[in-house]
């Protein structure tokens, strides 16, 4: 903005508030200059504050030179909604210009100063409300008057607002958020926020918004050769430079600071330097801490999807699957080989409590197909049942419904989201009275098949889980306690089976639950070796005794003729090379 300087700051403070911007001589000359007004009208602006301002906006413009081809002039209202009191088009005469404002009726509502903000950018400032084209370099100026905190968000807004050119003023006043002020003002902010006691001050920040459009602005002249930004001042300007960067000897050029080499970073690793300050970074291999400074070596078995069926070891740059004792990995590197020929009657109980959530309960039932994934299900081997728990139980299928794992898995999906309560008590009830009976597909205890149970939940127990959390144990019934998020590992410990480290799984959120894969699969897949269809029997007892010393019996002849047969084999081959010599 050009201009000249045309009066004394000091004469204007001297005299009366009705008289200051209007007896002050020649108007000040800025040359072409494109000013709206954004005006808080929200109901916290008392109707004698509200007279202030108008006379401040009447005051300001008897100072100003307002025509089509100086400065045009637009006012704007807001509240809960924006309103235009008149656009920069509307007038070219002071006199109706003050007419207007005269008539102005406050709304009174809320205040939505980013709304004001918006409309300012999108409407009041577009070439069809009267602002002068952008290649004709016209500056655009918001002045914004507000005394309270903003309803909605500034930051953005002003943002975008200023990117487009327009220099904002935020003025504020008695009640106004000072953090509002400076999120909205075009920089430097301290020539631009202003904040006074009370709207009968606000006269002050008229007299230097007076004062800087009469100045000549220097950095405008494009000859002050700052390398970032250039600042004006009373007959004179300086250079500054950016965040993170330290003005040189020459008072124009910038250098950026190294700010490592100041030695207190504390960084483990490696300190970077960047604008705003110091930043630790961490060798390949290894994550920053929160505490911004420490490095831990990463492990990539939480950081990748690895794709190891039991158990993942992070070994540095690299990681290798496991498998749990008595299964081998696969050639895949991955895969562990399946649950086979294994007795076991397994009863899934999972919370459907509402603070899983629907989207996580879709988690939880993924998680389930996965367990049934590596479990050999079939009448004769395992045999699974899922049963559903919130504020009451419901038995989602028994164990002797499907013989299938695909069945299973149907049956999984299907399941409907219960939400209430968190009665993990009166499921361990149901449990121990009906899902291990014959009646709902258990096998008969003569048999000796493991009764294994899994209880899943994510939060504290709404009524006592102890009686029956034993009897349940007391029963055979091995039991395994999966806890997500706000479990109560208390509770899972007195759920499960000892030892706890072995039936106790936790994860602290639904997303990285399927880890607890690795504990389960090792631990409630049953022994291999057991043929389908044999019943489990005593191996003190006299019958097992003579069946393993004809098994063994037999399996040593069954050797010493393979190595007969191997014998005449190497005697046929060492007969063949004496007969080539």
């Amino acid at each position: 903005m050009r201009g000249l300087l045309c009066w004394p700051v000091l004469l204007l403070l001297l005299q009366p508030w009705e008289t200051q911007l209007q007896l002050t001589g020649p108007r000040c000359h800025t040359g072409p200059l494109d000013l709206v007004f954004v005006i808080d009208s929200s109901r916290s602006v008392r109707p004698f504050e509200f007279e202030t301002v108008r006379q401040f906006l009447m005051g300001l413009l008897r100072g100003l030179n307002v025509g089509p081809n100086a400065t045009r002039v637009g006012v704007i209202q807001y509240s809960s909604q924006v309103q235009s009191v008149f656009p920069l088009r509307a007038f070219s005469r002071r006199e109706d210009m003050e007419r207007a404002i005269r008539d102005l009726v406050p709304l009174a509502q809320g205040t939505m100063t980013g709304l004001a903000i918006q409309y300012a950018m999108n409407v009041a400032f577009s070439v069809a409300e009267g602002a002068r084209p952008p290649e004709e370099r016209v500056p655009r100026v918001a002045v914004i008057v507000t005394d309270g905190r903003p309803q909605d968000r500034v930051a953005e807004v002003a943002a975008q607002a200023r990117a487009r050119g327009i220099e904002i003023y935020a003025v504020g006043v008695q009640r106004a958020d000072v953090g509002s002020l400076r999120a909205m003002a075009s920089p430097p902010l301290d020539e631009h926020v202003f904040l006074v006691e009370s709207f009968d001050l606000i006269q002050e920040f008229g007299l230097q918004f007076q004062s800087r459009l009469c100045a000549i602005d220097l950095c405008a002249e494009g000859t002050h050769g700052c390398e970032h930004h250039c600042v004006n001042s009373p007959g004179s300007y300086f250079c500054r430079c950016q965040v993170g960067f330290v003005l040189q000897q020459d008072q124009r050029s910038c250098r950026a600071i190294d700010y490592c080499s100041f030695g207190n970073h504390s960084c483990q690793h490696e300190c970077v330097s960047t604008p705003g300050g110091p930043r630790c970074h961490c060798r390949e291999g290894h994550d920053l801490q929160p505490d911004g400074r420490s490095c831990q070596v990463r492990d990539l078995c939480n950081g990748v999807d690895h794709g190891c069926e039991f158990q993942c070891v992070s070994e540095g740059l690299s990681y290798h699957c496991l498998c749990p004792e008595g299964r081998q990995l696969q050639a895949d590197g991955k895969s562990c080989n399946r649950c086979r020929e294994g007795h076991v009657d397994l009863v899934l109980l999972v919370d459907g409590s509402k603070s899983v959530r629907p989207q996580n309960f879709e988690l939880v039932k993924r998680f389930v197909n996965q367990i049934v994934d590596f479990l050999d299900v079939s009448p004769e081997g395992t045999r699974v049942g899922l049963v559903q728990f919130s504020s009451r139980v419901r038995t989602e299928f028994p164990l002797g419904r499907y013989g299938t794992a695909a069945e299973v898995k149907q049956a999984v999906l299907a399941v409907e989201y219960m939400e209430r309560g968190t009665m993990t008590g009166l499921a361990l009830r149901h449990m121990v009275e009906h899902s291990f009976s014959e009646a709902q597909g258990a096998r008969p205890r003569a048999l000796n098949v493991p009764r294994v149970g899994l209880v899943f939940t994510d939060g504290r127990s709404q009524d006592d889980i102890s009686v029956w959390a034993a009897r349940a144990k007391e029963e055979g019934i091995v039991m395994y306690a999966v806890g997500v998020g706000k479990a109560v590992e208390a509770e899972l410990r007195e759920i499960a089976s000892e030892p706890a480290e072995l039936h106790v799984s936790y994860a602290p959120d639904f997303g990285t639950m399927t880890h607890l894969l690795e504990n389960l699969r090792g631990s409630i897949c049953p022994e291999e070796g057991i043929s389908a269809g044999t019943e489990l029997r005593s191996p003190c007892e006299c019958e097992s005794l003579v069946e393993f010393q004809g098994r063994t019996l037999g399996a040593l002849e069954s050797l010493t003729l393979n190595l007969a047969q191997l014998t005449a084999r190497l005697e046929d081959l060492e007969n063949q090379l004496a007969n080539q010599k």
